[in-house]
């Protein structure tokens, strides 16, 4: 691993340098086909992450590779328009560097966002879940040394995804017409996507979405005791059996972008209630 991935401070400094040294309130990451949701932002700076000493390469598909700074609802955000994950090869301490610059930049709200697979047999195409607690099955990023700078040895996961910022995406979802599910997500590395038994299993631990992200960098936010939102767009149906049953990844983005609409009315009100 490069020195540098080890030095968010680098990062930070340069993304100052860029944005005139605007310290930001919140930080968002969208998953697969959302990064539409980075188009509304205002007076924004577009700053490929190919530009940012320590930020790897997006090779996902649906992952534009930018980092987008600008305001919400006049709060400032910088947001991750596409992520890493461990399928891309990358090491877990990589995929959530990016979080660990975001805290450096000042914020105190991360507001994350995954396309995922349903696994609750009431939820259907185009749903929005909101994240009320996962099952992470992916390697736990803070294994290793301690980063004492920005939290705990043993950081408390209990409460992950912030019960406060959960109400009010309720009352805001009521006042938008927007009907949101609640579940637990769980996630697991891919790039394949789970077999009949393993989705049977996730059901009986208790997961109602499955995707291949997100975790990760929860984790690393709680560590740095930022304050979590999260949602899934349900991007595939539950099955029952594996016969004629497939998941095609053309339309879990297509399926996404559909949800964009709504989780962009969600996220802009939310920010604007900090």
């Amino acid at each position: 691993m490069e020195e540098t991935l080890l030095q968010p401070g680098i990062a930070a400094d340069y993304i100052r340098s860029v944005t005139g040294g605007a310290e930001f309130l919140a930080g968002i990451v969208l998953g697969s086909g959302l990064g539409d949701m980075a188009e509304k932002i205002e007076e924004k700076k577009v700053i490929p992450y190919s530009d940012i000493p320590g930020f790897l390469n997006c090779t996902a598909d649906g992952h534009k590779g930018n980092l987008i700074a600008g305001t919400v609802s006049g709060r400032h955000v910088c947001a991750m328009q596409g992520r890493f994950h461990c399928y891309e090869g990358y090491a877990p301490g990589q995929i959530t560097f990016p979080v660990r610059v975001m805290r450096m930049l000042g914020v105190k709200y991360l507001f994350v966002s995954n396309a995922s697979g349903a696994v609750n047999s009431a939820f259907k195409v185009g749903d929005i879940m909101v994240i009320t607690d996962h099952i992470n099955m992916l390697p736990n990023p803070l294994v290793g040394p301690n980063a004492d700078d920005f939290g705990p040895r043993f950081p408390d996961m209990l409460g992950a995804y912030d019960p406060d910022l959960t109400a009010k995406a309720d009352e805001i979802a009521r006042e938008s017409g927007i009907s949101l599910r609640k579940g637990v997500y769980l996630a697991t590395s891919g790039p394949s996507y789970e077999t009949q038994a393993e989705y049977d299993f996730f059901k009986r631990i208790g997961a109602d979405a499955v995707g291949m992200s997100t975790t990760p960098e929860v984790i690393v936010a709680r560590h740095c005791g930022m304050k979590v939102f999260g949602v899934s767009v349900i991007s595939s149906a539950p099955h029952d059996s594996a016969a004629d049953y497939s998941i095609d990844g053309d339309e879990v983005i297509k399926a996404a972008g559909e949800a964009s609409v709504k989780l962009t009315t969600l996220f802009t009100r939310l920010i604007g209630s900090l």
